[in-house]
């Protein structure tokens, strides 16, 4: 009789993200009818992709960090809380920006020197409430001829002018609607994002229009949504 395949860490990793992703509560009662008929297949198709790719990213994690085995990931309860959270928000969300954003989230929480477990929830929190157009403002506000170096955004070398002309140039959806990024701005200020007061249009040299604008907690929170 063939023994049948050995399970590699890359099959642990899918079994533990998937049996988080089970634990997400479905429709009953009266709603059953329109969630099998409207709502359960895009659903469905949402919590497969989610579950799959952050399993990947989790084995390549596994492959670098011994510790992070199977056992040890469904007793760390913090890990197990920050996906089951990630998961119901990334259901919620078709955008790539904020399910990237979700997928890095749970994986850096296994990492050593991950934020304590109430800074991971309220970042959590933070990539359900903001729009993919929040998270590339508050990323070009970090550094912008860093952000414009590495999305191949051609740095003009500006000699005056005030930081919204950087965000109207390395954001296209904002060009010409001032309303809609003073309100972005507005938005990751009230989260302790972004650096307070109202610099957009303040006039500056070319050097002071290029300057960081995030706080520490906006740069933490980049930093753990990222890639990197």
């Amino acid at each position: 009789m063939e023994r049948p395949p050995k399970k590699t860490k890359g099959d642990a990793a899918h079994a533990v993200v998937k049996a988080i992703a089970s634990a997400v509560p479905t429709a009953g009662g009266p709603a059953s009818i329109l969630m099998e008929t409207v709502f359960a297949p895009p659903l469905e198709r949402r919590r497969q992709k989610w579950f799959e790719e952050v399993a990947d990213a989790i084995s390549v994690l596994q492959r670098k960090v011994s510790y992070l085995t199977p056992e040890n990931l469904s007793k760390n309860e913090m890990f197990v809380t920050v996906a089951l959270e990630a998961t119901q928000v990334a259901l919620r969300n078709h955008h790539e920006e904020k399910l990237r954003a979700l997928k890095n989230a749970v994986s850096h929480s296994v990492l050593p020197g991950a934020p304590e477990d109430q800074i991971q929830l309220m970042y959590i929190r933070f990539i359900d409430e903001l729009t993919p157009t929040h998270l590339v403002v508050l990323a070009v506000l970090n550094d912008p001829v860093r952000w414009m170096e590495k999305n191949h955004v051609q740095y003009p070398g500006w000699g005056m002018g005030g930081p919204s002309a950087v965000l109207e140039h390395c954001v296209p959806i904002l060009r010409g609607r001032r309303e809609l990024y003073v309100q972005v701005v507005r938005d990751l200020q009230g989260r302790g994002l972004v650096l307070q007061g109202q610099f957009l249009n303040v006039t500056m040299t070319g050097h002071g229009m290029v300057q960081r604008r995030t706080t520490d907690l906006g740069r933490a929170f980049l930093t753990f949504i990222s890639d990197e």
